[in-house]
C-alpha cells in the first residue's frame, strides 16, 4: 500500500485538478479488477497503470483498490464513485461520437449566402431549382460580399457561405474552387466591334463602361488592362454588374465582363461578346466557409448541393486557407 493522506472533505476539488485519463483508468479497473487486463485494453504498460492508480490515490486520499486473491477489490469510497464516474464517461463518449443529422426534406432552415450580383445572376436560378427538388422548405437570402464585416458575419454564423473571388478571406477559412472564370469583351449586337478579330487598338479606342466592385477580386482584371498599357476612354463607372446589360443594350459602350455573366446576358439584352484582345488572367471562383462550421451537417449539405450543381470536375478539392495539404471531399 501507498501512504495515503486522508483528503479534507471540506476542500473543493476542481476539474482542473484531475487528469481525466485517470478517471478512465479508474473506470476500467472497476470493470476488469486486474492491472494487466486494463493495461492491455488501454494500450498501456502495467507500470503505467500502476503509476496512474498511485496518482489517483494521492489525489483522492483513499486506497481505492486493494489487492486480493480475486483481483483488485474497490474500497467503499471507490464503489460510491463508480456510478457517477461511469455515467460521466459514457456521456462524454456519447457526445463525442454523436453525429448530428440534417434532414433537408423536412428542414425549414434559412441559409444566408455572400455573393456578388454576378453570383446572383449566374448561380441563384439553378440553385433554387436544385433546392426545390431536394429541400422544398429551405430558403435562401443573400448579402453582398463587399460588406465591410463579411469575415465577422461568417465567423459568427450569420452568413453560412461566401462565393466569389475573395482575397480578403484568409486564415481560418476553408475554400473550394467551383470553376475558373475568364473575361470577355461585351457589346450590343450591330456594334461596330461586332465582327471577327477584335484588336487591342480597337478595344482602347472604344467608349467603355467599367465596374469598380470593392471587396472583390475583379480589380485584378482592371489592373491587368492597365499593366498592358491600354488607355481606355472610360465614359461610365458603376459599382456593380447588374445594370451593365441594360446599359450596353442601348448604347455604343463596351465592357469587360466575366464570360459566365456575358452568357447569361447575351440573349435577354441582345448582346454579343468576343475573346478579349488583352491577355487577362483566369480567376478562381471559390466557396468559402469558416473552420468553425466545417463539420456542421447543414453547412456540409448545402456545400454538397452547390458543388454538385456548379463545380467544374467531380473531384474538386477543398482546403483550409493557409494550409498546404488539400482536404479531399
Amino acid at each position: 500500500m501507498y501512504p495515503i493522506t486522508p483528503r479534507n472533505i471540506a476542500a473543493v476539488m476542481e476539474l482542473n485538478d484531475v487528469d481525466l485519463n485517470l478517471l478512465l483508468i479508474f473506470h476500467h479497473l472497476l470493470l476488469e479488477r486486474r492491472v494487466s487486463v486494463v493495461a492491455d485494453k488501454l494500450g498501456m504498460t502495467q507500470p503505467g497503470v500502476s503509476n496512474a492508480l498511485r496518482r489517483l490515490r494521492l489525489l483522492l486520499g483513499d486506497e481505492l483498490f486493494l489487492r486480493t486473491s480475486r483481483g483488485m477489490e474497490p474500497t467503499p469510497y471507490a464503489s460510491r464513485l463508480a456510478e457517477p464516474i461511469g455515467n460521466a464517461l459514457r456521456t462524454i463518449h456519447s457526445s463525442l461520437n454523436d453525429v448530428a443529422r440534417f434532414d433537408p426534406a423536412s428542414s425549414t432552415r434559412k441559409f444566408t449566402l455572400g455573393m456578388s450580383d454576378i453570383g446572383e445572376i449566374h448561380l441563384l436560378p439553378k440553385l433554387m431549382e436544385a433546392l426545390a427538388l431536394r429541400a422544398s422548405s429551405v430558403s435562401i437570402s443573400t448579402v453582398r460580399n463587399t460588406t465591410a464585416n463579411l469575415q465577422d458575419e461568417i465567423e459568427a454564423g450569420r452568413v453560412d457561405l461566401a462565393i466569389g473571388l475573395l482575397p480578403q478571406l484568409k486564415s481560418g477559412y476553408f475554400q473550394r474552387r467551383l470553376f475558373k472564370q475568364c473575361y470577355v469583351c461585351m457589346f450590343r449586337k450591330g456594334h461596330e466591334l461586332d465582327k471577327p478579330g477584335l484588336t487591342a487598338e480597337e478595344f482602347a479606342k472604344a467608349d467603355h463602361v467599367t465596374v469598380i466592385s470593392g471587396g472583390t477580386g475583379h480589380a485584378i482584371v482592371e489592373e491587368s488592362i492597365e499593366r498592358a498599357g491600354i488607355r481606355r476612354n472610360i465614359r461610365l463607372t458603376v459599382p456593380h454588374f447588374v445594370a451593365v446589360g441594360h446599359i450596353l443594350s442601348t448604347s455604343n459602350l463596351i465592357a469587360t465582363v466575366p464570360e459566365r455573366y456575358a452568357m447569361e446576358c447575351a440573349v435577354p439584352f441582345g448582346l454579343k461578346y468576343a475573346k478579349h484582345p488583352v491577355a487577362l488572367p483566369e480567376v478562381d471562383i471559390n466557396v468559402f466557409w469558416h473552420a468553425k462550421f466545417h463539420k456542421d451537417p447543414a453547412s456540409q449539405w448545402l456545400r454538397d448541393v452547390i458543388f454538385d450543381t456548379f463545380a467544374d470536375g467531380a473531384k474538386a478539392s477543398e482546403r483550409h486557407v493557409g494550409r498546404v495539404r488539400a482536404l479531399q471531399k
